[in-house]
């Protein structure tokens, strides 16, 4: 049983009426988002249940909603089926989820830290100064080079390897349009401008990082039980020692999506389950290693597909 490895989404996998369903039909579901309404000392349960969308996209709501649900979703696996991981890993924000799945980070902190983590983030780039845009089908020298051309002085650079020809680049959002243009001037037409709201991993991320590193101070981190594949690296870590530095690091790193997937195929992972809203890493999952076994759960149907 143990060549499964659990996955766990990030931002952008939002959407309002996610975890209702699990929150109704398992207890255990419940009891989670009424520990995050607790923790968080507000009703962040009824933005995941009913929204509306505009709450729940606010980066500072949007990483403790996924985050309540992917842990809500997590404990009905747990409680209600035999399925062990092997490794876990999390796309940027998922990496919160997999360190509370490995047992080192506690529920209540991991969403006080992403509270805070979301407002940082948030802060560290007025709205509308960066942009994030998925650039389709270009190598990742290539797209090196168009980011290296298009910064004229502004900062544009790689922020997802995601999967094979889908590398997203983030930074100031003239720099980044410049570099749709070029990527299209070279016959690279297929880009878009993400509905995010800050250039995440990039290094304009860097303010956020620092204030992460104060808040994550004060967060006690317990051994892991299973090694969790960090973004930063695409390795895994067992070592708790470096977890803060490594969620640090990750804030203003790009996210190496496509190099854990293939590492953990080499490691012997045959199944990748993501547990969580939507099912955006199991289509990358797809698309990275042809052949691999990848579902997703998030609500009764996919959970009774399992």
């Amino acid at each position: 049983m143990a060549n499964n490895a659990f996955i766990f989404p990030g931002q952008g996998s939002q959407s309002p009426g996610m975890g209702k369903e699990l929150a109704e039909n398992f207890k255990i579901a419940g009891e989670t988002f009424a520990e995050a309404d607790d923790t968080l000392g507000f009703k962040l349960s009824r933005i995941c249940f009913q929204g509306p969308e505009d709450e729940l996209k606010l980066t500072a709501n949007t990483q403790p909603a996924i985050l309540t649900v992917s842990i809500a979703a997590l404990r009905v696996v747990q409680a209600e089926t035999p399925l062990t991981a092997a490794y876990l890993a999390g796309h940027s924000l998922g990496e919160y989820s997999a360190l509370v799945a490995a047992g080192a980070l506690g529920f209540a902190d991991a969403l006080r830290t992403v509270r805070a983590r979301g407002t940082y983030m948030q802060e560290a780039v007025p709205v509308g100064v960066g942009a994030m845009a998925a650039i389709l089908g270009v190598e990742p020298e290539i797209l090196a080079e168009i980011c290296q051309e298009a910064a004229q002085g502004e900062v544009v650079t790689p922020a997802n390897f995601n999967s094979p020809g889908q590398i997203v680049i983030a930074g100031h959002a003239g720099a980044v349009a410049r570099a749709i243009e070029i990527a299209k001037n070279r016959g690279y037409r297929k880009s878009m401008i993400l509905p995010v709201s800050a250039p995440f991993h990039c290094s304009l991320m860097a303010p956020a990082g620092e204030r992460l590193a104060e808040t994550l101070e004060g967060v006690p981190i317990a051994p892991l039980e299973i090694p969790v594949v960090t973004n930063v690296e695409a390795r895994p870590n067992k070592n708790e020692e470096r977890v803060k530095e490594l969620l640090v690091r990750q804030v203003s790193a790009a996210v190496l999506w496509e190099a854990s997937v293939l590492h953990m195929v080499e490691l012997g992972v045959e199944r990748f389950i993501e547990i969580g809203p939507g099912k955006v890493l199991s289509g990358l999952v797809k698309r990275i290693a042809k052949g691999a076994n990848a579902c997703n759960v998030e609500d009764i149907a996919t959970f009774k597909a399992l």
